[in-house]
């Protein structure tokens, strides 16, 4: 499924579409060059799961967590990270408790030790636009695009 949105706000939206279908335990790959918006969208899943603080880049942190009444959504940013092993550092594990939501931004970098992605969500630079391309890969997956195709 391919989606063209323009600006910020519709990224935000998108991400608050992606939030009306979303149930845990779910993995999303968020995919693409640096500026695309990947932290944009996970800010809009994040307001449309009813989360109205900040939302950051976990780019430092590598982890942010996020609690979300009875499930947890977790967000990580895995560009800084030099080798896939420390995603255990990081208590990757703990996080698979299957009632969790994994938001994962650059997943190449932990390739081999992160769980298999649920939707992997593409971003490319489209001009002033933002190239959407949703890869559903798991049971979770397959739910959430097939709701947002109905929906659109």
């Amino acid at each position: 499924m391919r989606v063209r949105l323009h600006g910020q706000a519709a990224q935000i939206a998108f991400g608050r579409r992606i939030a009306e279908y979303l149930r845990s335990p779910c993995v999303i790959y968020l995919q693409g060059d640096l500026g695309t918006g990947k932290t944009t969208l996970a800010r809009g899943i994040l307001r449309g799961l009813g989360y109205a603080g900040p939302v950051r880049s976990p780019t430092y942190t590598l982890l942010e967590p996020y609690e979300l009444g009875a499930m947890c959504l977790y967000h990580l940013d895995l560009y800084r990270l030099g080798d896939p092993a420390e995603l255990e550092y990081l208590g990757l594990r703990d996080l698979l408790d299957g009632q969790s939501l994994l938001l994962v931004e650059w997943p190449e970098r932990g390739r081999g030790a992160l769980p298999a992605s649920d939707l992997t969500v593409r971003i490319e630079h489209a001009g002033e636009a933002r190239s959407l391309d949703l890869i559903a890969q798991g049971p979770c997956g397959g739910v959430l695009e097939a709701y947002l195709r109905v929906a659109e």
